[in-house]
């Protein structure tokens, strides 16, 4: 087997498991989840295997010509470099423990081959994205990652609430995606290429190729991660994704959908970095805006997935804003580390729900520390790194970004502090009332931990949430995006204490929102039965806990708009379209009968009118 056979076998594996349970296996539960995980888990094998024989190699290129009309050039192409290798890790890594939990969570459902069908389209889908070396191929599978996660979503479907999530999520993309496509057809338009790596050669050699229209293209290819990486305004999506089952939001919410966004971002930097461009600054405050009013959000939340849905949100904004901040190697970092705890923090919760039949409000839990001691455990790792507790792998991530904040932007800095501190708060409200203190239902009291198909994922997920940090992924992130400015290697001692060398400020800053969040969060919900917040703040709790009403105002402005466009629309078929109609219709009928009236029938009117007409022709003829 040839090295450029391998990224083909990566990529289209997932579609022939989906393709052979959809066909042969819909009644075999047990050949479905087998066909599936198997392609998951052999295409992390090959990843690995690529990322042996290719590290620090020039990228790995293969493609098929697709399509070629006048100057545009399609291929179906595949590329190899650090980015997308990295992404194949975590994409197939952390998607392979999902699938395995999945098969203890999904047992006995109904659908149960159907939803490893809709996974296996999922990751090839996502796969597509990863992999693709030219725009086009990037947004054909970027539009099949929006359908496939539509039907995961909407997995229970015979539930209203689950159907009508993955129609606003599917909308709410939409959106976004017209606006990349657009952004690619400008692309294209300006620069004649949607090759990558002749758009980069391209804008190397004249950074001003883009013109007046560099701004307008960098925020039109943004709407795209706008949409799919669900920043402001177009976030009011993703909570809902909640309604899918819990491992769906894990993998929605962890490595995969959500940091399509981000990735995206990072492989067009080149696009967005160019001189003139006020692409990135625009990025960076949307990102950070993001990661501000989703933290805020997810204080006064109750159901434990949708904190850790807006607690996604909020980390997306830290890495999309960590790109506006000219960071895309911290950006990266971010998304690698998130992608291990926050997969973790979803399947600890989806043990959680399991266990006490599928309640989700955290003020009818807690007393779980003794019944789940290993989903306690590792769900308190997930807690800390998510946090940003040192020497956790989100502590130098997390720092990577308020590092990049402080150097370039200190009021980024400071909103990336308080935003620190907003999620070290509701992830402790969320751990003390869940997992300590006093249980507060029946189903609590009687709660016993998860088959070990559940936990043994959450064990695996549990060490790289720990100690990714010491992976040495910055530094290979670094060299990817500035391999003239790589640095030497470090020692493990070095590496640890690395962030407070580099970046001082950041580093303390960051241990102090911890500390700050941690200490307002024990003072408040310790051995608490019910949340006191709301007496402290009153108005401000409500808002929080009603997302701002950004959906009811979308509501109000959708109906409204639609309204007064559909009713302009009638007046306009109604008096501009119809009287032209009319007027038309009415001309034509006037001369009809007119013309109609000449058409007597009598032989002596013909003779009489064309007498007439010779004596006029001659008159004028003579005269």
């Amino acid at each position: 087997m040839t090295l450029e056979a391998l990224p083909w076998l990566i990529l289209f594996l997932p579609l022939l498991a989906a393709v052979a349970i959809t066909l042969f296996f819909q009644k075999d539960e047990e050949r479905s989840a087998n066909f599936s995980i198997g392609a998951v888990w052999i295409g992390f094998a090959l990843s690995a295997a690529l990322l042996f024989f290719t590290a620090g190699k020039a990228p790995l290129e293969t493609a098929v010509n697709w399509l070629d009309v006048g100057g545009l050039k399609a291929d179906i192409g595949l590329r190899v470099d650090s980015l997308s290798l990295l992404m194949l890790l975590v994409v197939t890594g952390v998607g392979g423990l999902i699938h395995i939990y999945s098969r203890g969570y999904m047992h006995g459902d109904a659908g149960f081959s159907r939803f490893f069908a809709s996974l296996s389209l999922f990751t090839f889908s996502m796969l597509g994205i990863v992999l693709a070396n030219n725009l086009l191929m990037m947004f054909i599978f970027w539009e099949l990652v929006g359908v496939s996660s539509y039907l995961l979503i909407g997995f229970w479907f015979e539930k209203p609430s689950a159907a009508d999530a993955a129609k606003k999520a599917f909308l709410t993309n939409r959106i976004g995606d017209f606006g990349f496509l657009l952004g690619i057809i400008l692309v294209w338009a300006t620069l004649g290429s949607l090759h990558f790596g002749e758009l980069e050669t391209a804008l190397k050699n004249n950074p001003q190729a883009l013109g007046a229209l560099a701004t307008t293209a960098g925020l039109l290819l943004f709407c795209g991660a706008v949409g799919k990486s669900a920043q402001f305004p177009r976030h009011v999506g993703l909570p809902d994704a909640m309604e899918g089952p819990t491992p769906v939001s894990a993998l929605i919410h962890a490595a995969t959908m959500v940091a399509a966004g981000v990735f995206m971002l990072c492989r067009i930097f080149f696009i967005l970095n160019v001189p003139g461009s006020m692409a990135l600054e625009v990025i960076a405050w949307i990102g950070g805006f993001t990661a501000l009013l989703a933290a805020l959000m997810a204080v006064q939340q109750n159901d434990i997935k949708r904190i850790l849905a807006y607690s996604t949100l909020s980390q997306l904004g830290y890495m999309v804003m960590a790109i506006g901040l000219t960071a895309p190697g911290a950006a990266m970092f971010h998304l690698t580390t998130h992608a291990f705890f926050k997969a973790l923090l979803f399947l600890g919760a989806g043990s959680v729900i399991h266990t006490l039949h599928h309640e989700q409000d955290i003020w009818r839990m807690g007393g779980l520390k003794t019944k789940l001691p290993v989903t306690y455990l590792t769900f308190l790792i997930g807690t800390l790194a998510l946090c940003g507790v040192w020497p956790l792998s989100g502590f130098y991530s997390k720092d990577s970004i308020l590092a990049a904040a402080a150097e370039h932007n200190i009021a980024l800095f400071i909103l990336g502090v308080t935003v620190a501190a907003l999620t070290t708060f509701y992830m402790a409200r969320l751990f003390l009332v869940a997992f300590l203190g006093p249980a507060k239902s029946d189903a609590a009291e009687h709660a016993h931990e998860s088959p070990s198909v559940m936990t043994v994922p959450l064990r695996l997920l549990a060490v790289p949430s720990a100690i990714a940090g010491f992976f040495g992924l910055e530094a290979f992130l670094e060299k990817f995006f500035h391999p003239a400015e790589a640095g030497h290697a470090t020692s493990f001692l070095e590496t640890i204490f690395a962030p407070f060398n580099h970046s001082p400020l950041a580093a303390f800053f960051g241990l102090f929102a911890v500390l700050l969040g941690g200490s307002c969060a024990f003072s408040l919900y310790w051995n608490a039965t019910r949340d006191v917040l709301p007496e402290k703040i009153g108005l401000l709790s409500r808002a929080m806990r009603n997302r701002f009403y950004f959906d009811e105002l979308y509501e109000w402005f959708i109906a409204r708009i639609q309204e007064a466009l559909a009713t302009f629309t009638d007046a306009f078929d109604r008096w501009i379209v119809m009287g032209l109609v009319r007027l038309t219709h009415g001309s034509v009928e006037l001369t009809g009968r007119a013309l109609r009236l000449l058409q007597t029938g009598n032989l002596q009117t013909y003779t009489f009118l064309f007498a007439a007409g010779v004596v006029a022709l001659l008159y004028f003829v003579l005269h």
